[in-house]
């Protein structure tokens, strides 16, 4: 690359050397930001790197100096995640079963990026995602976000539905044929992901596993069922579908053992509210 080229590259190259090089532990002193500057045989003067992190604030990148020794120190502060937040972040795609060990490396990696060197390596050392379940659909998230679509343009969805067979292998359900839903929600329950619709033949509403849907695509029909969705809360409805299987409303009385107290609460709530 010619060094006219490098030079214009000068704060994109200094706002990566600070994000990955500090944190709140980890400070950087002038010569080493030219040092590390030069490394992409970028030039500058300590006036100008001056110049250039205060111009980093319009980035939304905010450095703060302090002396320590008779050097000052810069270091990135109030970053759009902490650390905390990012590891909470990390624990969830791990834990989601619908995501595929693939994607799940692929997303932490990225979530890495939002950190220092330093702070990534500790994302890295509780990343265990070989040898959990995961689901083996790798087209999910382009599903999820055509269903979105087309909920967004009222529109109704087709797709075709899968089941596993005892030899492991995707068997297409109906044979094959394509069912022709309208859209209104997506809900998790039980580390998988669903699709709430209304099915105008049926006259029901029905729910479908998101990472069973296969060929999925946007109809030219306007969505129906608006009037059931209307007097239906979503969030009730996948706590009282148990296990997201539809079914008729029932109420019953169980008799437990004391100590299974937490269980139950866990799962039916305290009637709190909460």
């Amino acid at each position: 690359m010619p060094k006219g080229t490098n030079q214009k590259l000068k704060l994109y190259r200094l706002a990566q050397i600070m994000l990955e090089n500090t944190d709140d532990e980890h400070y950087i002193t002038m010569p080493e930001i030219m040092e590390e500057l030069g490394k992409y045989e970028v030039t500058a003067d300590r006036k100008t790197i001056y110049a250039d992190l205060r111009d980093l604030s319009v980035l939304g990148i905010e450095v703060e100096g302090e002396p320590i020794g008779n050097r000052y120190h810069y270091r990135v502060v109030n970053r759009p995640f902490e650390l905390p937040e990012l590891k909470l972040l990390v624990d969830s795609i791990q834990s989601s079963k619908f995501i595929t060990e693939k994607k799940t490396n692929t997303l932490i990696k990225k979530l890495e990026k939002l950190v220092s060197k330093y702070d990534a390596q500790r994302l890295q050392r509780q990343v265990y995602v070989s040898g959990r379940i995961k689901t083996m659909n790798e087209s999910i998230y382009y599903t999820v976000d055509a269903i979105h679509n087309a909920i967004s343009e009222n529109k109704k969805i087709k797709f075709q539905y899968f089941q596993w067979n005892v030899k492991k292998e995707m068997e297409l359900r109906h044979g094959g044929a394509w069912y022709h839903i309208s859209p209104w929600g997506l809900s998790w329950d039980d580390e998988n992901y669903y699709m709430i619709g209304y099915d105008t033949e049926a006259q029901l509403i029905k729910h479908y596993r998101v990472d069973k849907m296969l060929h999925i695509r946007m109809s030219d029909e306007s969505r129906e069922g608006r009037e059931h969705f209307k007097k239906l809360d979503m969030a009730d409805y996948a706590k009282k579908s148990f296990g997201m299987f539809r079914g008729k409303e029932t109420s019953v009385k169980m008799l437990v053992n004391n100590s299974l107290a937490g269980v139950i609460i866990d799962r039916f709530g305290d009637d709190s509210g909460r």
